[in-house]
């Protein structure tokens, strides 16, 4: 997937690197947020964590090539806790990368100004510097899947807590000695309100249905508009617990917009209007007053260009979110 597009380059530009448990998407952006430049590269045979540094570096090389004028810097994107450009814990699905400081090794290599943070962080920053929370300076961002992951945007700014170990949004308490969470907690937001969650529940609920890959969100999504009993039960609590989560965020930190992103998200305007609809109940009026629950608009491209609006961000002297 390779993609080069006849933009205007006078301006500034970053390179954006955001890296999955199977591939990095790479790219140049502009301060706009066009994707001038962009391919995906498989980490599939890199078995070592110096294999996967070394394609990084390359992708950061192949982004340059393809533009003439400096670069102000490369934003990366990275699973896990990450704190001053290194990787703390987290990176569980890859080799190695535990207490590493990649941001100055691929300084060091590449010579370019070298930015990191979280995946889930950038996402989020992503949808508020380009996509669904575009002008807003305060944001909470969720994505719904597997898990739930997320990221909080404060006056403009990702907000990490204390050395950048914070915001772990999936894993809010929702229920008191509730049910096991992957992280070894127990009532988490995750364990309630993610797809894996939702899921179980339905199979739980539905007597002799088969657990097979065809019965997934997407598969319940169909049944609850179709009005099958097991998946609108199903449905009903996910919504209950998922905007429990998010009341207990717009009480906190009274965002302009709660973007919501992750495949399911994208089932249809329902999905964000039942979610509004319960958090009008719950939130305290004067923090939910001008919150909106919004799906996110970037797709998989929402990681990478967090990555670019956090070098532009970091490294350009104004303020580009105002051009």
């Amino acid at each position: 997937m390779i993609t080069l597009n006849n933009a205007n380059m006078d301006q500034s530009y970053a390179i954006g690197i955001d890296v999955g448990g199977s591939s990095l998407k790479c790219g140049v952006v502009n301060q706009q947020g066009e994707i001038l430049y962009s391919t995906l590269i498989s980490l599939k045979k890199a078995k070592t964590q110096g294999a996967i540094i070394a394609l990084i570096v390359e992708a950061i090389q192949t982004c340059a090539s393809k533009v003439k004028q400096p670069i102000l810097g490369v934003g990366i994107g990275f699973p896990g806790t990450i704190y001053n450009n290194k990787i703390i814990a987290g990176a569980d699905n890859l080799p190695g990368f535990k207490q590493l400081a990649l941001g100055e090794i691929l300084q060091d290599v590449t010579r370019y100004n070298i930015i990191m943070d979280n995946d889930a962080n950038l996402m989020g920053l992503g949808e508020m510097s380009f996509g669904a929370a575009k002008d807003c300076s305060d944001v909470v961002f969720l994505t719904v899947g597997t898990g739930i992951g997320g990221a909080v945007m404060i006056d403009n700014k990702l907000y990490g807590g204390f050395r950048n170990r914070g915001t772990e949004l999936g894993h809010i308490i929702v229920q008191h000695n509730g049910l096991a969470c992957a992280c070894g907690a127990k009532g988490c937001l995750e364990a309630y309100a993610s797809v894996t969650a939702l899921l179980k529940h339905y199979q739980f609920i539905h007597p002799g249905i088969p657990e097979t890959d065809e019965v997934d969100g997407r598969y319940i999504i169909e049944k609850y508009l179709a009005g099958e009993e097991y998946a609108v039960k199903a449905m009903e609590l996910h919504f209950d617990y998922l905007a429990t989560g998010i009341t207990s965020f717009i009480n906190i930190f009274s965002p302009e917009k709660i973007v919501i992103g992750g495949g399911i998200s994208e089932a249809g305007a329902f999905y964000t209007r039942e979610i509004e609809r319960r958090i009008k109940t719950l939130a305290v009026p004067v923090a939910s007053l001008h919150a909106l629950v919004v799906p996110a608009k970037l797709g998989n491209k929402a990681g990478l260009l967090g990555c670019a609006a956090n070098v532009f961000q970091k490294f350009k002297a104004f303020d580009y979110l105002t051009t």
